[in-house]
């Protein structure tokens, strides 16, 4: 028989989970899930009329986007009166839960564990972490007025396309998605229409589900002039918990 090379000889380490083991992982992670959407769900359940603000973590104090996404938190807070909720961590974070804090509204973090593990930044009020994304995910995109988006890496790309696919999917109400930047955010969209639309991907109507701009002005009156989906409407005074 001719001898495959390049092939390690060497097992690797790894020994399979017997039936009954394999039954209690499964155990162990469904009650994780389960305790962290109920940790997650309750959080925002309490704070049904909120904004949230995605972006890089990367992002530093006195830079253009972190002082942007300061100032238009802080704004929501004040001529909204609505929540902010972000990831928890610095960067674009930061900048809105700091907004909101400073403005004396409500800072909602929802964090993720991580190996080198994120750090909640001092302006969250409340807290969730957790281990898994996706629920995660889930409750970022859970019962927002409206979902802003600064520029970021993967994991603002990730969940700006969950946010779009759940619009475009009708999976949730169609509410103001905004990407805040046009220096960064026109580049996505010349991709979007020269090849996603033109090979026919997607439609021309899902070229509006967002709104890309550097205005705040635009975007208090884009939030204002949407219908609210759940919870108080932007005029109401709602008292904050801070």
């Amino acid at each position: 028989m001719k001898k495959i090379l390049n092939v390690p000889e060497k097992q690797l380490p790894i020994k399979p989970l017997t039936r009954d083991e394999l039954e209690e992982d499964i155990k162990k992670r469904l009650s994780v899930i389960t305790e962290e959407f109920t940790k997650g769900l309750q959080i925002l359940k309490d704070h049904p009329s909120s904004v949230t603000f995605f972006g890089s973590s990367f992002v530093k104090e006195g830079g253009e986007y972190y002082e942007k996404a300061k100032g238009l938190a802080s704004r929501v807070v004040k001529e909204l009166n609505y929540s902010i909720v972000t990831g928890g961590g610095p960067g674009i974070m930061e900048a809105a839960n700091r907004g909101a804090y400073e403005a004396g509204g409500i800072s909602v973090g929802l964090n993720i564990k991580l190996l080198e593990e994120q750090t909640t930044n001092p302006y969250v009020a409340e807290e969730a972490a957790f281990y898994y994304f996706f629920i995660r995910k889930v409750c970022l995109s859970f019962s927002a007025e409206a979902y802003i988006f600064f520029p970021g890496g993967f994991g603002t790309m990730d969940e700006m396309f969950e946010i779009l696919t759940l619009v475009q999917t009708k999976k949730i109400k169609p509410v103001p998605i905004v990407l805040f930047g046009k220096a960064y955010w026109d580049k996505w969209e010349t991709l979007f229409k020269e090849e996603i639309l033109k090979r026919g991907m997607i439609d021309e109507e899902d070229m509006s589900l967002y709104t890309i701009t550097d205005s705040q002005d635009d975007v208090i009156s884009l939030i204002k002039s949407t219908p609210v989906q759940s919870g108080v409407p932007y005029n109401t005074n709602r008292k904050n918990s801070l």
